[in-house]
């Protein structure tokens, strides 16, 4: 049966455009995921279901608004377990095959399996602020190489006329047509990376804060482990210094967009930069209000849905630019294979 089975999917094969389209839906249901993650730990269902992975010892929750929300989360991840796995066999099925894709496409469903681990521990942890804080670091991360597929998922190799190779944009559809090169502007480069490591930097003071604040994800009465420093004000010195690094980040990141313009760079960077800063404005807002109203549930769920934005929308401005290092997708190209990549021939599953 095996057999019969690989031999009538040898022949299935995923365009570029159609691969394009499953990589956007991966990243799609790994940030949903994140959001609903979310909504369980503010809604003070974080133990609706104590035991992991059954719910009460049992497939099914009880009747009760907890239980229900914790367990529906866990739901919600089987579509996103599919559309992680499918993302790594598409990346195997794509013609032309890129080697590049696979590995970057097989994070994706490993991630998803850390998640779940981490999920349990977090849950046998009774929500300790350690594992809650793993969790939701590892969903960035996630999203982070869920990103970097999609980008390079719209791109591709060609050669120029002195036989290097070089990188170049699909056009808008992604389903193929002509490939612009992108100019590289090394010191851009450098700043966004630079902006990602910020980024990265204010989500943890962010996970520091929500570690400390009043959301530890159990119910009315239920203990639970929150993060606090010797003596008291804990809360507010780390919701503090939180702000203080945000605020750094969002200059940081008005900078880089009046950087991108001066250097006149191209679209394809200028864009999500665009969307960041206003993201970040929207963020500050937002954190400033749910600061005055002592953290209502629903504006720390909206922080956490744009803190999630800003994160995707720095890291594909970083790729943006990233990706008009020739040099690098060179290097990718030639570790892929020797053979021009639009020529590759069609590759069996391992075992064929």
């Amino acid at each position: 049966m095996a057999s019969t089975l690989r031999e009538r999917t040898n022949g299935y094969t995923v365009t570029a455009g159609q691969y394009l389209v499953l990589a956007r839906v991966a990243l799609g249901a790994l940030t949903l995921i994140v959001l609903t993650g979310a909504a369980v730990r503010l809604t003070g269902s974080g133990l609706g279901c104590p035991t992991w992975p059954k719910c009460y010892g049992n497939y099914y929750p009880p009747l009760n608004t907890h239980s229900v929300i914790e367990f529906s989360n866990r739901v919600v991840s089987v579509p996103v377990v599919l559309a992680a796995g499918l993302a790594w066999l598409g990346a195997l099925r794509r013609r032309p095959y890129r080697r590049d894709l696979v590995w970057n496409a097989a994070l994706l469903p490993l991630g998803v399996i850390g998640q779940a681990v981490l999920g349990g521990l977090t849950v046998k942890g009774d929500l300790d602020y350690g594992w809650v804080m793993a969790h939701f670091a590892l969903s960035m991360l996630i999203l982070l190489a869920a990103s970097v597929l999609v980008w390079r998922s719209g791109i591709d190799f060609f050669e120029d006329e002195d036989g290097d190779g070089r990188v170049g944009q699909k056009d808008a559809s992604g389903a193929g047509g002509a490939l612009h090169p992108l100019p590289l502007d090394r010191g851009l480069l450098r700043a966004l990376i630079g902006l990602a490591a910020l980024g990265a930097l204010t989500i943890f003071a962010g996970t520091a804060a929500t570690a400390a604040g009043p959301h530890a994800g159990g119910s009315p009465g239920q203990k639970i482990n929150r993060l606090s420093f010797d003596g008291t004000g804990t809360m507010d010195f780390v919701i503090h210094r939180h702000g203080e690094i945000a605020f750094v980040f969002a200059l940081c990141a008005v900078g880089a967009w009046f950087f991108a313009r001066r250097r006149k760079a191209p679209e394809q960077v200028q864009r999500p930069l665009t969307v960041l800063c206003w993201l970040l404005l929207a963020q500050g807002a937002v954190g400033l209000d749910q600061y005055e109203t002592h953290l209502p549930a629903g504006l720390v769920w909206v922080h956490v849905m744009l803190a999630s934005l800003s994160w995707l929308a720095t890291v594909w401005a970083a790729c943006a630019a990233g990706a008009a290092d020739s040099r690098l997708w060179a290097r990718a190209r030639r570790g892929a294979s020797k053979a021009p990549v639009r020529d590759l021939a069609p590759v069996e599953f391992p075992g064929n």
